[in-house]
C-alpha cells in the first residue's frame, strides 16, 4: 500500500510538473517585420486581444509586381496594456514594425486563439504608408 500511494504521488508530481512546463515554456522566440493590419478584443465568456499582420513578402518570380500577402497571426496577454495601445497605433498609421513574439507549446482559450503572443513591437525608421501605384510600379 505504501509503494501504491509512492506512485500516484509521483505521477502526480510528475503530471504538475509537465502541465507547467507546456503552459509556461517558450519553444520558439523571434521577429517579423510587417503591416499591423488588425488588432482586434475577441471572445464571448472570455476576452482575449488578437492581431493580425500583413508581412507582405515577395515571391520566387523576379517581378515587381509579384507581391504575395502572407498574414502573420498573433495574441497579446491582456495585461499588456503598454503594447496593445502602441499596436493600435501603428495599425491606424499603417507603418512597417518589427513584431517580437514568443510561441507557446500548447493553445487554452483564456490565454488567446493562437500559441505565438506578441512581446513587444519596434518601430522602424521609415513607414510603409504607400498608394497602390507606387507599390506595383508600371513597366
Amino acid at each position: 500500500m505504501k509503494t501504491f500511494k509512492k506512485i500516484i504521488v509521483f505521477v502526480v508530481i510528475l503530471g504538475i510538473a509537465l502541465l507547467s512546463f507546456l503552459y509556461f515554456g517558450t519553444f520558439s522566440e523571434g521577429t517579423r517585420a510587417g503591416i499591423i493590419m488588425k488588432l482586434s478584443k475577441r471572445g464571448t465568456v472570455v476576452k482575449t486581444w488578437e492581431g493580425q499582420m500583413n508581412l507582405e513578402t515577395f515571391g520566387a518570380v523576379k517581378d515587381a509586381t509579384n507581391m504575395v500577402t502572407e498574414t502573420f497571426k498573433f495574441s497579446v496577454a491582456g495585461d499588456n496594456q503598454e503594447l496593445i495601445d502602441e499596436l493600435n497605433a501603428v495599425a491606424l498609421t499603417g507603418e512597417r514594425v518589427n513584431l517580437k513574439y514568443e510561441e507557446k507549446f500548447i493553445q487554452v482559450f483564456w490565454r488567446g486563439d493562437t500559441k505565438v503572443f506578441a512581446i513587444g513591437i519596434e518601430r522602424t525608421a521609415n513607414p510603409v504608408k504607400k498608394d497602390k501605384d507606387e507599390r506595383y510600379p508600371r513597366h
